[in-house]
């Protein structure tokens, strides 16, 4: 018995670490950012500064476009039209 709790133990461990270098491939020492939910209304007129960054949904983060705010980042759904106009007008520049 002792045998298959240390074997699952050992199993979930390397699991563990498996997945956690898969996450900071891209990043090393850095934790990627995550969103949980996009925001539902349009907040053009919060976005401060002409850069924006793309996020893939994986584990439990969604798929977003990050933007800068004066009160910190903001997760914007990608198929929103307010998210096209804007990002397409910072392509611009």
């Amino acid at each position: 018995m002792s045998v298959k709790i240390l074997s699952i133990t050992l199993l979930l461990i390397s699991m563990c670490v498996c997945c956690h270098s898969e996450d900071t491939h891209e990043h090393p020492g850095r934790i990627p950012p995550c969103c949980p939910a996009v925001t539902k209304g349009n907040m053009t007129a919060d976005v401060v500064g002409q850069t924006y960054h793309k996020l893939a949904a994986r584990y439990h983060c969604v798929k977003a476009i990050i933007f800068d705010t004066k009160d910190g980042q903001l997760c914007a759904d990608p198929d929103a039209q307010w998210v096209k106009d804007l990002t397409a007008k910072m392509r611009k520049v």
